[in-house]
């Protein structure tokens, strides 16, 4: 009798742990795979996002990646918040949630407290649509301050097949050389 409970109580917390690790992006989002981490290391420019509250009054954000000793990703944000007139930026670490050629990671810039990051679309490592752990999180990036008007639609494209209402993004300006810039 003490087997079958224990053998329960495990079995729910495995369940919960499934559903909470799938729950990290939309439902109908399929991350890439065949993904290379090391292509995808460097900088990408914002090229449009959601407006929510950790980039709230951004332009020029971009995300710089590099690889830790431990195989986890090190990222640092940042970009010009034209409220305060200045330059910001965070640190954070990305993990991936299975497997290193699935683009499916969580990240942290706020201590034990992860979020969604799942690479939904990516044209020769040049260019890359993120979807975050439900519809009111999403990234157009490039690897220069500007996408080709072909591939911007693409993205648009897959962000609707997912579910999102690309009517919400925000078009970041990318006019100022940050000094965060490698």
């Amino acid at each position: 009798m003490k087997n079958k409970s224990i053998f329960k109580i495990i079995s729910a917390f495995a369940l919960l742990c499934f559903a909470v690790s799938c729950s990290s992006m939309p439902e109908k989002a399929r991350p890439v795979t065949q993904f290379d981490v090391n292509k995808y290391l460097g900088t990408w420019y914002e090229i449009a996002r959601f407006d929510y509250r950790f980039e709230k009054d951004l332009d020029n954000a971009m995300a710089q990646y590099s690889l830790n000793k431990d195989g986890s990703v090190h990222v640092t944000n940042s970009g010009y918040n034209t409220k305060k007139e200045k330059w910001v930026s965070v640190n954070g670490t990305a993990k991936f949630r299975g497997s290193q050629d699935t683009a499916a990671l969580k990240v942290s810039f706020f201590g034990p407290f992860y979020a969604g990051y799942n690479v939904v679309a990516l044209q020769d490592y040049q260019y890359a649509l993120v979807a975050g752990k439900n519809l009111d999180y999403l990234w157009i990036l490039s690897r220069e301050k500007n996408i080709p008007e072909n591939v911007k639609q693409n993205f648009l494209s897959k962000a609707r097949e997912i579910g999102y209402d690309t009517s919400r993004l925000i078009w970041v300006k990318q006019d100022k050389k940050s000094p965060f810039d490698k």
